[in-house]
């Protein structure tokens, strides 16, 4: 995402470390429990970071099929809180937004130390921009490629950081943080969740998304290359579903009924089709040799990418 000009120092390459908890990851994507398609017939990706944990399905890589069933096995009898041999919707609803929460927790503590440089269990606006911009605010931005784009990111993250500071004093504490990098998770910043939104895919900059804005964010053609089927199945999501009044385009209210959590309960939707993909009874439950049965799409579907939850310990989870 961010390209220096040259490397003038460490310094340079320490601030683009920091340079990136706002500006991270797109917003109307962090709603949902994975970055990638919900494509099966393809990958089984979605469903790895949904039940595992995104940091945890991108990191793991050294387990064998074997040891990765092993280790799945033990997940399914924490899920299991009534101890009943079964895996019902209501217990693997609560674990995959566990595992959501326990993201988010685990996010944020990652970055709390970076930013609260006096230890004084807050973080302030000056603390977090010094940090995060400080050596390129001492150079006025020149010595980076994309100047224009550093401070517009810079503008961004002050009003991201101003909204999330509920009283109002500058200071963000630990749950205004949260609610800064994670503003998807709490109502009173749902006006910037959705404004930055638009503002990401909103290329002409009349404030409201086109079907070409809405499908070139997610889809930029091979030259030659057929459009796929799921580009297609979007472009009737957003005449069918997505713009409701039906004057061509997503306005606000349109964005904030696509993208905000408390429309649609992904990790509802995500147990629902598990469930379905593994209960081959159709009794409404999993139970273990079902779930093992189809390991693949539950923590990988390859000796890779199974989720770093299976290299903990069991008490660890």
């Amino acid at each position: 995402m961010m390209l220096l000009k040259s490397l003038v120092s460490l310094c340079v390459l320490a601030a683009a470390a920091f340079a990136v908890p706002a500006q991270e990851k797109r917003i109307h994507h962090q709603a949902d429990l994975s970055d990638h398609a919900h494509d099966d017939a393809h990958s089984f990706q979605y469903d790895h970071e949904a039940f595992l944990g995104k940091e945890e399905a991108k990191t793991f890589d050294q387990l064998t099929p074997e040891e990765s069933k092993d280790r799945l096995a033990k997940i399914v009898d924490r899920i299991d809180t009534d101890k009943d041999g079964y895996v019902s919707h209501a217990e693997l609803h609560y674990w995959i937004k566990h595992r959501q929460r326990r993201y988010i927790e685990e996010n944020v503590n990652k970055h709390w130390s970076d930013y609260d440089k006096n230890q004084d269990g807050k973080i302030g606006w000056e603390e977090y921009k010094n940090t995060t911009y400080g050596y390129y605010l001492d150079e006025e931005f020149d010595d980076i490629e994309d100047k224009a784009t550093y401070k517009s990111m810079l503008t961004r993250d002050e009003r991201r950081f101003k909204t999330a500071d509920k009283d109002r004093d500058g200071i963000a504490t630990r749950e205004e943080f949260t609610a800064f990098l994670h503003p998807e998770e709490f109502d009173y910043m749902k006006d910037v969740v959705v404004q930055e939104t638009v503002e990401d895919i909103d290329k002409n900059g009349d404030g409201k998304i086109n079907l070409d804005e809405y499908i070139g964010d997610m889809y930029t053609p091979e030259s030659g290359e057929s459009e796929p089927d799921w580009v297609q199945t979007e472009r009737k999501h957003f005449s069918e579903f997505r713009d409701t009044n039906k004057d061509g385009y997503l306005d606000a209210a349109e964005v904030a009924h696509w993208v905000l959590p408390g429309e649609v309960d992904h990790a509802d939707n995500e147990a629902k089709h598990l469930i379905h993909e593994t209960d081959t009874d159709k009794d409404g439950k999993m139970t273990k040799k079902e779930i093992l049965a189809n390991w693949n799409m539950f923590v990988g579907s390859q000796a890779t990418n199974y989720g770093e939850d299976l290299t903990k310990r069991h008490d660890e989870l």
